[in-house]
């Protein structure tokens, strides 16, 4: 198996953790906070999916899924079209809603399938090109990429646990 085969599978995995964690929930649920100064499973999927979006394009060199796809607008969360969510305080993870799990699933499958794409016609060798100078080390591709994996699968995870709480109730 090769590298960028782990990468389009670990990245399946974090699509049906997705679905898993917002399907059959309502507006109300998905806006809920488990505990007071949490994030919703909302904001946790929206996030994920922004940082995903924002990170892979950026290294593919593409355009955005969130501007070309117009998700901003269907969204239409009156926060700035780059915000990806970083250092949100309770009053932005707020404005975080959604009226159904279709809007958070159909984003993140479009950003899945930019990501898949982007993975797909990778060579060995391109996952140590450097796409981000201002560390030390510089951070190549692959680095990259594992990050995106990390912080993705953190976010899903922490989703299908508030999740799990909100049912509890």
């Amino acid at each position: 198996m090769h590298a960028k085969d782990i990468l389009i599978e670990a990245h399946g995995r974090i699509r049906e953790e997705v679905h898993a964690a917002v399907q059959g929930l309502d507006a109300e649920r998905l806006a809920a906070l488990p505990a007071p100064a949490t994030n919703s499973v909302a904001w946790l999927v929206w996030h994920l999916t922004r940082v995903q979006d924002d990170h892979v394009a950026d290294a593919a060199g593409r355009e955005q899924v969130w501007t070309a796809q117009d998700w901003h607008g269907r969204f239409g969360l009156g926060l700035p079209v780059s915000d990806t969510g970083f250092g949100h305080d309770a009053a932005k993870v707020a404005a975080v809603r959604v009226d159904s799990p279709d809007l958070l699933t159909g984003y993140y499958d479009a950003v899945h399938e930019q990501t898949r794409g982007f993975l797909r016609g990778l060579g060995a060798g391109d996952l140590e090109r450097i796409v981000d100078e201002r560390w030390d080390p510089p951070v190549t591709l692959g680095v990259r990429l594992v990050s995106v994996l990390s912080d993705d699968l953190q976010h899903v995870g922490q989703a299908a646990y508030a999740r799990g709480l909100l049912e509890k109730r």
